[in-house]
C-alpha cells in the first residue's frame, strides 16, 4: 500500500466522523503535505512512496513550509497530518515512533509560536474598496453581476458573522427585510438568527437587482440561493456557490487591493473574527457570544483581537476611582 493509498483510507475515516467542512479541511492539509515532500530535496512522492517508509521526520519539513501560512491553517493542517500518522500506527500499517511526532508538534506549539497579528486594518482597506468596486466599467454581464455579489458577501460577512458555509447556503426567500435578520440552521444542525447591517442588507439587494431579469427565468423565487455562481459554466441558471469559491473570491480581491504578499492573510473566517472583536469593543462579550453563536465564551474570547491601547483604556477605566 502505498502513503497516499493509506490517505485515503484516512479520510473516508474522517468523513464518516467528522463534519464535511472538517473532513474538506483535512484534505486540504494532507495535500499541502504532500506537496511540500514532493517539492522538497528529497522529491518523495506519496503515490509512489510505500506506507512502511511514512517518517515523523518529515513532519519537520512540513512545519517549516507551514511558517508562511496563518496561525490557524497550520494548526489546523498539523492536527490532519498529525492524525494519520496516529492512524496509520493503529492500523499497524508502518512502525511509527509517535513519541518522536508528539516532541516535533510541542517543540512548534511552545517554541515556535508566532505573534499573530489581526489584520484589521487591512480587512478595512478591502471593505472600503469593495464599496466603490461596482463603478468601475465591465465587458461581460456576468462580470458585472459577480462585482455585485462580491461586494454584498464580503460585507455580509463581516457584519453578520456568518461561517462561510452559512453565507454559501443562504436562500432568497429566507431573508426577512423587514426585520433585517434570518433563521438559519447553523453549526451542529441547530437552529438560529443572524441579524444584517443596514449597510449588508442595501449591497444585497443591489446585487438582487442586478439579478432580477436572470431569476426571473428560474423556479421558484424563495429557494434560488442568495449569493449565486456567476462564470461561464454557470450561464443563465443560478446555482448555488460553494464555500471553496466563497474562498477564492475573498482571496482574489485581498491580492488584488493588498497586493500577492497578503495572500492567505485575510480568509472567510477572518471576517467572523473581524464581527466578533466589533461587537466586542462596542458591546460586551457576552453579546458577542450570542451574535456569534458561540457554546463557550472561552470560545469567543479567542475570536476577540483587542489592540493594547483598547486593553490600557479598559484597565484605566476599571481603576480609574482607585486614586480619588
Amino acid at each position: 500500500m502505498t502513503i497516499q493509498e493509506a490517505i485515503e483510507h484516512y479520510l473516508k475515516q474522517i468523513k464518516r466522523g467528522k463534519s464535511k467542512n472538517t473532513a474538506v479541511a483535512y484534505q486540504r492539509g494532507l495535500k499541502a503535505f504532500a506537496e511540500c515532500l514532493t517539492n522538497s530535496q528529497e522529491t518523495i512522492d506519496l503515490a509512489q512512496t510505500d506506507v512502511t517508509l511514512l517518517s515523523p521526520l518529515w513532519i519537520e519539513l512540513f512545519l517549516d513550509q507551514l511558517r508562511h501560512q496563518s496561525v490557524a491553517t497550520e494548526h489546523l493542517y498539523t492536527t490532519a497530518v498529525a492524525g494519520f500518522y496516529r492512524y496509520v500506527a493503529a492500523q499497524e500499517w508502518a512502525t511509527l515512533n509517535l513519541s518522536t511526532l508528539a516532541f516535533q508538534l510541542n517543540q512548534r506549539r511552545s517554541q515556535g509560536r508566532r505573534l499573530h497579528i489581526f489584520p484589521e486594518e487591512k480587512l478595512e482597506r478591502l471593505l472600503d474598496n469593495m464599496e466603490e468596486y461596482t463603478t468601475r466599467p465591465f465587458k461581460l454581464g456576468y462580470e458585472k453581476l459577480a462585482a455585485y455579489r462580491d461586494r454584498a458577501l464580503l460585507v455580509t460577512l463581516a457584519d453578520t458573522g456568518l461561517r462561510v458555509s452559512e453565507a454559501c447556503g443562504l436562500k432568497k426567500g429566507e431573508i426577512d427585510w423587514e426585520k433585517g435578520r434570518a433563521v438559519i440552521i447553523g453549526k451542529g444542525d441547530k437552529q438560529a438568527i443572524v441579524r444584517f447591517s443596514n449597510r449588508a442588507l442595501r449591497f444585497i439587494e443591489s446585487y438582487l437587482d442586478q439579478r432580477l431579469e436572470l431569476d426571473q427565468q428560474q423556479g421558484k423565487q424563495s429557494v434560488l440561493p442568495l449569493f449565486a455562481r456567476h462564470d461561464k459554466r454557470a450561464s443563465k441558471k443560478v446555482l448555488p456557490m460553494s464555500a471553496r469559491t466563497a474562498e477564492n473570491i475573498v482571496t482574489d480581491h485581498v491580492v488584488r487591493v493588498l497586493g500577492e504578499a497578503a495572500r492567505g492573510t485575510i480568509t472567510p473566517h477572518t471576517f467572523r473574527h473581524y464581527f466578533v472583536t466589533r461587537v466586542v469593543r462596542q458591546h460586551d462579550i457576552a453579546v458577542a457570544q450570542k451574535l456569534a453563536r458561540h457554546e463557550s465564551i472561552n470560545t469567543t474570547s479567542g475570536y476577540t483581537h483587542l489592540n493594547d491601547n483598547e486593553i490600557d483604556e479598559a484597565y484605566a477605566e476599571m481603576f480609574r476611582f482607585e486614586d480619588e
